[in-house]
């Protein structure tokens, strides 16, 4: 999803190897995820600050369709969601407890 009509290129995989960022070497390190991460949503926040919940991406999507920033802001909430629960999974496995 591009706001901005960025170029967005992959971090972690590529042409040759499509399935990279679900392949963890020793030079992976958590501080260099977290770091890119925060760049992401340092750059994601700069983009959108000043823009309606309306304005719609720019460029040529992939799927044609055209998103709106409310559409990518629930995007994201579903996709930290998903992941954070299963996280919450993988906890629950290790220690045993369940939350509430």
């Amino acid at each position: 999803r591009v706001l901005a009509d960025e170029d967005a290129p992959a971090l972690y995989c590529s042409g040759e190897d499509p399935d990279g960022d679900f392949h963890f070497t020793d030079k992976d390190t958590w501080a260099d995820a977290d770091t890119a991460w925060r760049e992401a949503v340092g750059r994601a926040r700069e983009l959108a600050a000043g823009r309606s919940l309306d304005d719609l991406g720019a460029g040529e999507p992939r799927s044609g369709k055209q998103y709106s920033l409310r559409w990518i802001y629930v995007h994201m909430i579903e996709e930290y969601a998903r992941h954070n629960g299963h996280a919450d999974l993988l906890r629950e496995r290790v220690d045993g407890t369940t939350g509430d």
